[in-house]
């Protein structure tokens, strides 16, 4: 099981919080609330629609974006995390779909063979 954390960095305000966001998500919806839990995030900020269970997340602001990758998640580019949805979404398996070794290194890099 794994946590992932995206490079998306959308510059937003959510709430009271002006930062620049990426997406939290895990290869199961409970181990994501374990992690969120742990990096002190509220349940209540849970991202998820019952249509579209593949994209279930947390929003992440950028300044807790050190402690997530200290408590192990797995940055992956934002390109790798929408094809880990789609994957999701059609059943074709879980993890960072393009991850190393499979087509793209970290940071979005292509892996030439």
């Amino acid at each position: 099981m794994t946590v992932y954390l995206d490079d998306w960095r959308q510059a937003a305000r959510l709430g009271p919080v002006d930062d620049r966001w990426s997406h939290l998500v895990a290869d199961t919806d409970e181990e994501l609330h374990e992690f969120a839990a742990r990096l002190g995030m509220k349940r209540e900020w849970f991202q998820h629609k019952a249509s579209r269970p593949h994209q279930a997340h947390y929003d992440l602001p950028e300044r807790s974006r050190p402690q997530a990758l200290a408590l192990g998640a797995v940055a992956v580019s934002w390109r790798q995390l929408g094809r880990m949805l789609r994957q999701r979404r059609t059943g074709a398996g879980a993890g960072p779909a393009g991850g190393p070794g499979q087509g793209e290194a970290p940071g979005g890099e292509p892996v030439v063979r």
